[in-house]
């Protein structure tokens, strides 16, 4: 909206009908004096609370269904003179440790003068019945940010950030904001979560700073790096990142060059010629982001330190060890089982693959016998919580999470664990490997001590980690260690269509259901149109599932899909389950949506601070209005959750293939149609089907699921670990 010809107009908010707290648009009813019938305006509001008084300029529309309507191009806002402004105010939940009740109670002790107490006398507060120490102390932190956040959320106005990044930014800058903002616009991309690159630019670009700076070009690199990263690409070949990064700064090649040198110099890249690989023509170089160069390299060098280092568990007979595990757990091995199990005595470094069905566990919980009767030191760990507590589950060890192994504290910066304070074992055995990438493998292997025996357990046919890499297969293919390939389907596995069709997809098979046999546990549902496939999902969720098997709508059955947008996606999968599942009252309103009671949620980034990490699963159980904080019930230990830390989790009654890896659940359900296109692949569709327990149910068109069978060619991940590895 063009800064001429705008209009003035002054009111105060009578209620907020919609607001999104990821842009701040915001749809609010306001009083303006002399006008009976209180005004619709539209805009961008940074937290806009009853009783506020605003200050606007805009101009009128008038829209086909609302009518009359005030849109704000810019404003300002003050706090509220009115006694009835005040409470309203005060009681929107603003002001942390003041909710509506007790808004009444402060304003009806001090009346017109209510907000000179709390900012000249804050201690007077102690006057009002329930409030002490405490609840003062929180009223005046909060007090204070307010006034703080308003002035840097007025210049960030003025420069074009969003109103919703006001408060991250203070709070991750404090008083320092707005200088760190005038010197350098582009940290924010870095320090903050859910700044990018384009929004930081668009900043730099009202405060000046040239199209092809210096400061642009180094930031803009480091942007398209670790977007790569977050396509799994642990480097990216020389060249081609060269034309990427010209393409999206829309500067010339020199100026990108040269800032690619200053920040090679810097060590925040790493430029690595590489003679003889294809990474860009024979004599490529591969360029790093620090961290992710660190990490390749490392888990090469301590790999190979393992392999070659003599272990610390004394020799085991292995023919001798195999016959006394078979008689105490009362199993026959077989021959692949006898010599995964023969392996692990004979190798330091093992991995072990198969698909579902193919004796994984037995295989593990023998090899736990037997080096537990040598006295060994074992530690088991997995990549997330669920696939810990399923180990624990199947094998009767303890099994933890690799960040909790390690011993990850916020407070101490980082992983307690590692090469100085190594862990206490003779034996590590890490399920889900497939999942663990190269970052991590990186930090695991610091605190493996190098006489440790490490097996690495998984199904190298999944999706690849969600990080960066592709160590599992990379480990694999590079031939430095031992690999037992499992590829027999077991007697009481091959009931299960679940397995059968698993395994079919994994070579290239259409999956089929063998129900008229009475083997029921996967079905293919017919649907061609998106609107339908939704209904026929709410519907199995909702009723058909439960009344058929039993299973918990909400604990038990995980909707998984391909894509994150459309109307099978999950975002639109999540509001429609919503609605469904948990029509309850409506929590805090963020990004659009409500969070209630009940609500299945995912926590969406690692938080060592809470100890929760990037596809956790739980239940939201306890709102706090007025000390705005929100709990989340994870496996029974519960986590609290400010507002203003929301963006954090999602609803996750349906949830993204990527994110369900290394969860199993008692059923799946899983939408699959050619709109899916780009995603459809084998190794997708693979990890779907395996993550259902004892359900499932794939809804949608055979030419879809078909393209997703014949569909082999995953998309190639730059990594050098292999090569690393043979050298």
């Amino acid at each position: 909206m063009a800064a001429g010809n705008l209009i003035d107009l002054r009111g105060q908010i009578e209620r907020i009908t919609f607001s999104n707290e990821e842009n701040g648009y915001t749809v609010a009813r306001i009083k303006v004096a002399g006008r009976r019938d209180l005004v619709t305006v539209t805009g961008n509001l940074f937290s806009p609370a009853p009783g506020e008084v605003i200050d606007m300029q805009g101009r009128w529309s008038s829209h086909p269904r609302y009518g009359e309507q005030f849109e704000i191009a810019f404003y300002k806002s003050s706090i509220p003179a009115s006694v009835q402004g005040m409470e309203r105010y005060l009681g929107s939940g603003l002001i942390k440790g003041i909710g509506p009740v007790m808004a009444k109670r402060v304003v009806k002790a001090f009346k017109e003068k209510t907000f000179d107490v709390i900012e000249g006398d804050i201690a007077r507060l102690a006057e009002v019945e329930g409030i002490g120490e405490k609840r003062i102390a929180m009223i005046r932190t909060a007090w204070e940010q307010q006034k703080q956040i308003r002035s840097v959320m007025l210049f960030l106005q003025t420069h074009g950030v969003s109103t919703a990044y006001a408060v991250k930014i203070f709070r991750q800058y404090g008083d320092a904001a707005i200088h760190v903002v005038k010197e350098n616009p582009y940290r924010l991309a870095t320090d903050i979560f859910g700044i990018g690159f384009l929004t930081a630019d668009k900043i730099a670009e009202k405060l000046g700073f040239a199209r092809d700076s210096q400061l642009r070009a180094e930031a803009g690199i480091l942007y398209v790096l670790n977007e790569l990263a977050d396509d799994g690409h642990v480097y990216y070949p020389f060249e081609p990142l060269l034309d990427k990064c010209v393409e999206m700064l829309a500067i010339d090649r020199g100026i990108v060059t040269a800032a690619l040198d200053v920040i090679g110099r810097d060590k925040r890249i790493v430029i690595e010629g590489v003679p003889g690989t294809d990474v860009d023509g024979p004599d490529g170089k591969a360029v790093y982001l620090a961290p992710f160069y660190l990490s390749e390299t490392n888990v090469a060098a301590r790999l190979k330190t393992l392999i070659k280092t003599t272990p610390s568990i004394r020799q085991i007979d292995a023919e001798k060890a195999i016959g006394w595990v078979q008689q105490k757990l009362h199993i026959t091995l077989a021959e692949r089982q006898i010599e995964a199990v023969r392996s692990a005595g004979r190798h330091k470094v093992l991995v072990i693959t198969g698909g579902p069905g193919t004796g994984k566990t037995t295989i593990i919980s023998a090899i736990l016998r037997i080096f537990s009767a040598a006295r060994a030191e074992i530690m088991l760990a997995a990549p997330t919580g669920r696939a810990a507590k399923r180990m624990t589950e199947a094998t009767g060890w303890e099994a933890k999470t690799i960040h909790r192994m390690l011993e990850y504290s916020f407070q101490r910066g980082g992983f307690q664990r590692n090469d100085e304070h190594p862990l206490d074992c003779n034996l590590m055995i890490v399920d889900e490997a497939s999942m663990i990438d190269t970052v991590l493998m990186h930090h695991l292997l610091k605190a493996i001590p190098p006489d440790a025996t490490l097996i690495l357990v998984g199904d190298v046919n999944q999706l690849p980690s969600v990080g960066a890499g592709n160590v599992l297969k990379d480990i694999i293919d590079s031939g430095a260690v031992t690999v037992i390939e499992l590829n027999e389907i077991f007697r009481q596995s091959r009931q299960s269509s679940i397995v059968v069709n698993a395994h079919k997809i994994n070579q290239g098979e259409m999956p089929w259901s063998r129900v008229s046999e009475g083997l029921d546990d996967f079905y293919f549902i017919e649907q061609e149109e998106p609107e339908k496939v939704l209904q026929v999902i709410l519907e199995l969720v909702k009723n058909r599932i439960p009344r058929r098997f039993g299973f918990d709508p909400i604990e038990g059955i995980q909707v998984l899909t391909p894509m994150h947008k459309g109307q099978v996606g999950a975002g639109n999968l999540n509001l429609e389950l919503q609605k469904v599942l948990n029509p309850g009252q409506d929590g805090p309103l963020r990004g659009g949506r409500n969070f209630r009671i009940g609500d299945k949620v995912m926590q969406i980034r690692n938080n060592y601070g809470k100890d929760v990490f990037n596809g956790d699963i739980g239940r939201i159980v306890r709102f706090d209005d007025e000390d705005q904080e929100l709990t989340i019930s994870y496996d029974g230990r519960q986590v609290v959750y400010d507002y203003k830390e929301l963006d954090e989790i999602v609803l996750a009654y349906a949830c993204s293939v990527h994110k369900a890896q290394g969860s199993e659940y008692p059923a799946v359900v899983m939408p699959i149609l050619t709109q899916h296109y780009i995603l459809l692949q084998r190794n997708l569709l693979y990890t779907a089907v395996t993550r259902g327990k004892k359900l499932v149910v794939i809804v949608g068109t055979k030419r879809a699921l078909a393209i997703a069978v014949r569909n082999n060619k995953t998309q190639k991940r730059y990594t050098l670990l292999r090569q690393r590895l043979m050298a």
